[in-house]
């Protein structure tokens, strides 16, 4: 009968193991699930006031040209940063749009364009925080 309960005992000390083993992998992916979302989130927030800065930058582009070329500049590297911190297929293709957007923006300031049109960053940006909300 003793050994009968040692055996129990045994037994239920390895299911706790294996329980409190699958708890902590399970709570570690989740949270690390979380921090990159959080971290998504936190990025495209300020890529949207980046594209604020963008706009209120081409609206004044007459009285200072560098605010344009200073907005796409903050957005890139708002998107390098996200682009490194996920391997989300929709966020890197959202991050992808982004840059195109941005590439063509500034190619048009290049040719020229005192005042291009930036609705395709806008867009594009609004995308990128709705595949990043969680």
């Amino acid at each position: 009968m003793a050994a009968t309960r040692r055996r129990s005992r045994r037994t239920a000390l390895a299911a706790a193991a294996v329980a409190a083993v699958a708890l902590t992998t399970g709570l570690t992916t989740g949270c690390d699930a979380v921090d990159k979302a959080l971290d998504c989130v936190r990025t495209a927030d300020a890529i949207a006031d980046s594209v604020t800065e963008l706009q209120q930058a081409v609206e004044a582009a007459g009285d200072d040209p560098t605010q344009l070329e200073e907005s796409l500049d903050t957005i890139e590297k708002n998107l390098d940063g996200i682009g490194d911190k996920t391997d989300d297929a929709d966020v890197n293709q959202a991050v992808d749009d982004l840059g195109t957007a941005v590439d063509n923006v500034r190619a048009a300031v290049r040719d020229g364009d005192a005042t291009p049109d930036i609705s395709p960053v806008t867009d594009a940006a609004g995308e990128l925080t709705k595949v990043c909300t969680p």
